[in-house]
């Protein structure tokens, strides 16, 4: 099979099923936002000396995939989300009791890993708001149902949740200290 099919040459992708939308469209900037994502959690997969997290990245790149291909038309059965979803409550809760609490915002940043983990976390976010513009935009024409698009956002929430708490976990690792936000200093005269 050739990578290059000239399809995409006059401005135009293929959904599964051969329907055919300007690569400008809603849903295919909401499928491709999710590939980048996933190409994200790759770099940060490549770090990563933990056989368990690098596992559940990979089964996390492995649902992004499952909810493209929702997305571009494949009949699927997203229902398996919040069973991650709650996966990935679990994986917080148990992170989060090792962090200091939080009284500021934190600036994103810390060591080179913790880093890229605010990057995926921020990209994330991006891909939750494509997500929402999808689910409320009065053209899509989408064979998905209005429940695995519940399914896709509740877990786009949850992962840029595990993602951040992941970053603090990854700086309080490497002893990398979070720099608080204090916000507009007033001039002083």
């Amino acid at each position: 099979m050739s990578i290059y099919t000239r399809v995409g040459d006059d401005g135009m992708t293929s959904l599964l099923g051969g329907k055919k939308l300007l690569k400008s469209n809603v849903l295919v900037e909401l499928y491709g936002s999710i590939d980048e994502l996933s190409s994200h959690l790759g770099v940060l997969a490549s770090y990563f000396t933990s056989h368990s997290v690098l596992t559940f990245v990979h089964e996390i790149q492995s649902d992004l995939y499952d909810i493209s291909s929702t997305l571009a038309g494949k009949e699927s059965n997203l229902s398996l989300l919040p069973k991650r979803v709650k996966e990935m409550e679990s994986r917080i809760d148990v992170m989060d009791e090792t962090l200091p609490k939080l009284h500021n915002f934190i600036l994103p940043g810390g060591s080179l890993l913790g880093s890229l983990t605010h990057v995926a976390r921020s990209f994330c976010r991006s891909v939750e708001r494509k997500a929402v513009a999808f689910y409320v935009s009065p053209c899509s024409d989408s064979s998905i149902t209005k429940k695995d698009m519940q399914y896709i956002i509740q877990y786009l929430n949850r992962l840029s949740d595990f993602l951040f708490i992941l970053a603090r976990f990854i700086n309080m690792e490497e002893h990398v200290m979070e720099i608080p936000w204090t916000g507009l200093k007033k001039e002083q005269k």
